[in-house]
This record gives structure tokens, C-alpha cells and sequence, in this order.
């Protein structure tokens, strides 16, 4: 991979990992517990691990910042075709006649559109994660379309590797989950990174502006991934990066001799960690730093998480950004 002039991604992951075991069970009430990924990951199926995730966000949560699922009613309007059933005001209707459907104080056509990187380094699982990148940022998406489309925004979904890989249009009907499900469920790590031209495409396609949501590990040239997400604020889309890093990635905790494999091109390297550890931090929380340095400065929402990361951070990021857009 080409070197970028500022500080370069670490390389994309490794093969070598010594065996530590899964993380444990956090203590705590059960709605606490299924925010843990070591929970989540042992539900096989995503429409569970969704549900049961916004469940447990809503149950330990002491006061609710949300905006639709306790919403107030307001007004009646005619009911119009496509309108669902279940907001028809009945007594209305046996009174008059009439088809009135009940209006709300909070309805809202906030658009969401979730970007999901497959890129081969994303399939990374260290011994002391209980989910891969990719299988994190399916059950994190899984779980924001969920709550979402509970509060009755639109929401669609891009997969992308080295190019576009599918594309689901965002609409706010709740069976509209299930085609979203179907394709997170389907999404597997392939091919290399290229994030920047990627987001150029994406940019293009989104024409509706709203909310965009990109889940990545961002392993590739910063310049030009920054590129791409200020593609995004020049079309005025409010950005919301989820940076998701394993933890040996982050801590790199290796001591012996050991292969790296790069997960992406195959290259092997064997070093002796304990000599590279110092450099490759260094390197790492440069990398990290210009993120959170430039999307501050473009007005992008920088997330970092790891994939032990209880789900409810990243939650309440979204909630705390469509607070602030409506």
C-alpha cells in the first residue's frame, strides 16, 4: 500500500495472536448484559442480537433522550394510501365515517443511510474478542436500523469493499427491516481497502441529504478517507464515523516472536514484537489522533470503539446527533 505523507494506517491485521480467552460476562442487570459484545456474540441469529441490544439500551437507561418512541399526539389529517392501519383513530371512524389518522408531535423524515465496510481487514478476530470487526459493525448497524425504524426514520444500508457492493434504498416502513437484516446477515469480509474512491461513489448516489453512519476499520490512506467523508459535508449529509479497532490492534500485547499476516494482499512479516511495540503505538495514536483531529475540524462525528465496547456508546452517539438535527 502506497505511504501517506501524514501518519500511516497500521498495517491491516494480524495472523498471529496468543490465546487469551474470551472477554467476560459484565455484572449487572440482564438489560446491561446484552450490551456486551461477549453476550451478543453468542445470539446466531442478527434480528435477535438487534432486538435484544436496544432492548437492553432502553432498559438502562434512566432517562430516555429519545425523540419517537414515546411521542405525544397532536392533530388528525386524512388518511392517505400507504398510511399504516394502526394509526387510524377508529373511534373517529365509527363516529363519522371518516378516516383520520392520528398525527404526532415528534414525527420526523430524518434519513439515515449505514455504510458498511466488508474489506477483507474487517474479518480480523483476535483471541480476546468475542466478535470480528465485521461481525461487531453487523450487530452495531443490525441494532441502529432497529431503533431507527422504531422511531419511524428512514433508513437504508451500503455495503462497499474495494467497490460499491449493494445498496438498500432507506424507507421507514418497519418491515423494511427485515430486507436490511437480510443484507447485514449476507455481508462477508472481501478484497482490499479503498475506502476514499468508495465514499467519492457513495457521496454521488445519496442524493437525498440526512444523517450518513460509516462503520470501518478506516485501514487505509487517511488523506484519503478524509477526502471522501468531507465529500460527504460538501453535500450536506451530517457524518457519523464508527472507527472499530480490535483490541490487540489497539494495544498490540504480542511479546513473542511472531508472524503478521496482512488479512488484505497476504504479505507476511516475522519480527520480534517487543522491538516494534514502542514505534507501532507511536504510529497508531498519531493515526487516531489526525481521525479525530480532521473530522472535528470538518464537523464529522469521530467515534473510536473497539469491539469489547458495550453497544450503548454507539447508541447514544446517534441519539445525541438527531437530538442536534431536529
Amino acid at each position: 500500500m502506497p505511504q501517506d505523507p501524514g501518519p500511516a494506517a497500521p498495517r491491516a491485521a494480524s495472523g498471529a495472536q496468543p490465546d487469551r480467552g474470551l472477554a467476560g460476562v459484565r455484572p449487572g442487570p440482564t438489560g446491561r448484559s446484552m450490551l456486551d459484545p461477549a453476550v451478543v456474540a453468542r445470539l446466531a441469529h442478527l434480528d435477535v442480537r438487534a432486538r435484544l441490544v436496544v432492548e437492553g439500551f432502553i432498559a438502562g437507561m434512566h432517562r430516555s433522550p429519545f425523540h419517537g418512541f414515546s411521542v405525544e399526539f397532536a392533530e388528525h389529517r386524512p388518511y392517505m394510501p400507504g398510511d399504516p392501519l394502526k394509526n387510524l383513530d377508529w373511534k373517529v371512524w365509527a363516529r363519522s365515517d371518516r378516516y383520520l389518522v392520528k398525527q404526532y408531535t415528534e414525527e420526523t423524515n430524518l434519513r439515515c443511510h449505514l455504510l458498511l465496510d466488508l474489506s477483507g481487514s474487517m474479518g480480523f478476530r483476535s483471541a480476546r474478542a468475542s466478535l470480528s470487526k465485521l461481525a461487531y459493525a453487523q450487530s452495531l448497524a443490525a441494532a441502529l436500523a432497529y431503533l431507527m425504524l422504531h422511531q419511524q426514520d428512514a433508513v437504508g444500508a451500503l455495503l462497499f469493499a474495494e467497490r460499491p457492493l449493494r445498496y438498500v434504498p432507506a424507507r421507514a416502513v418497519h418491515s423494511h427491516l427485515d430486507v436490511l437484516l437480510r443484507a447485514l446477515t449476507e455481508a462477508e469480509p472481501r478484497g482490499r481497502t479503498r475506502l476514499g474512491p468508495v465514499l467519492h461513489e457513495l457521496a454521488e448516489r445519496i442524493k437525498r441529504r440526512g444523517l450518513v453512519i460509516l462503520c470501518s476499520d478506516l485501514m487505509d490512506r487517511p488523506s484519503e478517507v478524509l477526502s471522501g467523508l468531507q465529500h460527504f459535508r460538501h453535500r450536506h449529509h451530517e457524518v457519523v464515523v464508527f472507527h472499530i479497532l480490535d483490541p490487540d490492534e489497539l494495544e498490540f500485547p504480542y511479546t513473542d516472536t511472531a508472524t503478521f499476516v496482512d488479512m488484505e494482499s497476504g504479505e507476511r512479516l516475522t519480527t520480534e514484537p517487543w522491538e516494534i511495540a514502542r514505534r507501532y503505538r507511536e504510529r497508531l495514536a498519531a493515526w487516531t489522533a489526525l481521525y479525530r483531529r480532521q473530522c472535528r475540524e470538518n464537523l464529522i462525528d469521530y467515534v473510536p470503539l473497539d469491539t469489547r465496547t458495550p453497544f450503548d456508546r454507539a447508541l447514544l452517539a446517534y441519539l445525541e446527533k438527531r437530538a442536534r438535527l431536529l
